[in-house]
């Protein structure tokens, strides 16, 4: 047992469990067809299962799992699997249909029922199903109230709400003005801009994956890799001081690792050229400033005429840039997350003269 909870704890570095993540994904997305078999998707329940009945077993992850606030956690990561599976085996049964000639599941009339009785009755019961949970839940589980907030005995780790713990590990990487304001601001700004950027008329109101393979494989990185991965590795793999334990591992508030950061000024005047740092800030971050404007304000140009031209004529100049921008800022979460894991960098851009850090 013990040699298994080891082997499960090596996959609690950040690296691996963001490339695990993001290789599920691309497995998810390409062996569509054998992961909406029933076998993959009960089989996938029935392991999550299992793993978390062999965490109960185990005093540390003990704690974690059944902490009232991490409960909800751990119910999130059954229905995004399922889900995930459901929503993707519906797709591949339209996909199959359509290539036939035939039209989707949900556009057959013999499968649509009146609003009532049939759909009020489902909601009332799915009401009481809720609610019975809802009290149970109530019962059995302590509401996790503390007490009141002592300067002399801060908790640690100090963990935001699970819904902001995406939030809280993206303050790892990024400065709080940008972690906090800027990032979620461009979040709600491009769920607000999807139903105008978007022209495809194919796959309203049915499962599809054929009909909008791009809109979906970014949805899915943006929900299931930058969000609900992060909730998961803040509740289960960050402890005290912040730092990273495997599922298995106990949180000793005493571990000290060392942590590097570098900026990527030092990276170029000291290791690159062998010189000092320049006094002047503009000066020192010059190297960052212009790969930052070439990101933001150049990037999207060039993919316009190479690489994406066929979005910026399907979708227009305005719409083009649009999304481009939102998906830039978004891909550049897993970036500055690869770079501080294998190079230490901290800031591209690093002005604390007049606290400006990106």
């Amino acid at each position: 047992m013990d040699a298994i909870k080891s082997f499960i704890d090596l996959f609690a570095d950040p690296r691996l469990f963001f490339t695990i993540s993001v290789v599920a994904l691309v497995l998810i997305v390409w062996k569509r067809e054998a992961w909406a078999s029933n076998t993959w998707g009960w089989g996938m329940m029935i392991f999550l299962g299992i793993f978390f009945a062999f965490g109960l077993t185990d005093e540390n992850f003990n704690l974690i799992i059944t902490k009232p606030d991490n409960v909800p956690i751990v119910a999130l990561i059954f229905l995004l699997v399922f889900f995930t599976w459901y929503s993707m085996r519906e797709a591949v049964r339209n996909d199959q249909r359509i290539a036939a000639g035939k039209g989707p599941i949900e556009k057959e009339e013999e499968d649509r029922v009146w609003t009532w009785p049939d759909l009020v009755y489902t909601e009332l019961i799915s009401m009481v199903v809720c609610m019975v949970i809802l009290i149970v839940w109530s019962i059995g589980l302590e509401a996790p109230i503390e007490q009141p907030a002592n300067n002399a005995n801060t908790p640690n780790p100090s963990k935001a709400p699970w819904y902001f713990l995406g939030l809280q590990e993206m303050l790892v990487y990024y400065d709080p003005w940008l972690a906090g304001v800027v990032l979620p601001s461009l979040i709600i700004v491009g769920l607000m801009a999807i139903p105008y950027v978007d022209k495809n008329p194919k796959g309203n109101g049915y499962y599809t994956f054929v009909e909008r393979k791009a809109e979906i494989v970014i949805f899915l990185f943006g929900f299931i890799i930058l969000w609900n991965s992060l909730i998961v590795l803040g509740t289960f793999l960050r402890g005290p001081n912040w730092n990273f334990f495997g599922p298995f591992e106990y949180w000793d508030v005493h571990k000290l690792e060392a942590l590097t950061s570098v900026q990527l000024s030092d990276y170029i005047w000291v290791r690159g050229f062998g010189m000092a740092l320049p006094e002047n800030p503009f000066v020192r971050e010059i190297f960052g400033i212009l790969i930052t404007i070439g990101y933001v304000f150049v990037l999207p140009v060039v993919l316009a005429k190479k690489g994406l031209s066929k979005y910026y004529e399907k979708l227009g100049p305005a719409r083009f840039y649009v999304t481009v921008t939102l998906f830039l800022a978004m891909l550049s979460l897993p970036i500055k997350m690869l770079t501080r894991w294998l190079f230490n960098l901290k800031y591209v851009v690093s002005i604390p003269e007049f606290f400006f850090n990106i």
